[in-house]
C-alpha cells in the first residue's frame, strides 16, 4: 500500500505570488491561458524545495489549479519536473474550486495521506470534513507571499 502523501499543488497565491519573499529577488515570466498572458512571480527557493520533495519521493505532487489545462507551460516555466494535472480540461474558477475538494476527497478515500495547499479554495467545511477521512495537512498562504519556508517545512514534518 502507498502511504506517502499526495500534495494537491495551487499555483496562484501559492506559488504565483506579488512578493514571495525567500531572501531574493523573486524570478518572472509569463504563462498563457485563452490567448492572455499573465505575469509569474516566484520566489526560486521555494521551487527548489518543491523540485528536492518531488525527486526525494516525499510526496506525490500534483496540480491542483485552475492551471491545469496548462500544466506542461507550468513546468516549462518554474523548471519542474511533470506533475500530474487533477484534471486536463478548461475549467472556470467556480467549476475549479469544486473539483479541487473533490480531488481533495478522492485522495484520502483512496486511503493516502493528504497535503493541499491553496490560498483560496479551501472552504472553512474542509477544515472540520477532512480530517474524518484521513491524515491532512491543509495550508492556505497569504496571497500576495504564497508558500513560505515555514509551509515547506511543514510540508516535509507530515510527509516524514
Amino acid at each position: 500500500m502507498v502511504t506517502r502523501p499526495v500534495w494537491l499543488l495551487d499555483v496562484d497565491g501559492v506559488l504565483n505570488a506579488n512578493r514571495p519573499g525567500w531572501g531574493a529577488a523573486p524570478r518572472r515570466g509569463m504563462a498563457y491561458a485563452d490567448g492572455i498572458g499573465y505575469v509569474m512571480r516566484w520566489a526560486p527557493a521555494l521551487l527548489d524545495r518543491i523540485r528536492a520533495i518531488h525527486r526525494a519521493g516525499t510526496a506525490e505532487i500534483r496540480w491542483c489549479t485552475t492551471w491545469c489545462a496548462q500544466a506542461g507551460q507550468l513546468e516549462r516555466l518554474f523548471a519542474l519536473p511533470h506533475l500530474q494535472p487533477c484534471w486536463t480540461e478548461e475549467l472556470t474558477p467556480q467549476e475549479a474550486a469544486v473539483a479541487k475538494l473533490a480531488a481533495a476527497r478522492r485522495v484520502l478515500t483512496d486511503g493516502r495521506p493528504l497535503i493541499w495547499t491553496d490560498d483560496a479554495d479551501i472552504p472553512p467545511s474542509a477544515h472540520e470534513e477532512l480530517p474524518g477521512l484521513g491524515r491532512v495537512l491543509l495550508i492556505a498562504p497569504r496571497p500576495n507571499r504564497g508558500l513560505q519556508p515555514d509551509d515547506l517545512d511543514a510540508v516535509e514534518r507530515f510527509a516524514g
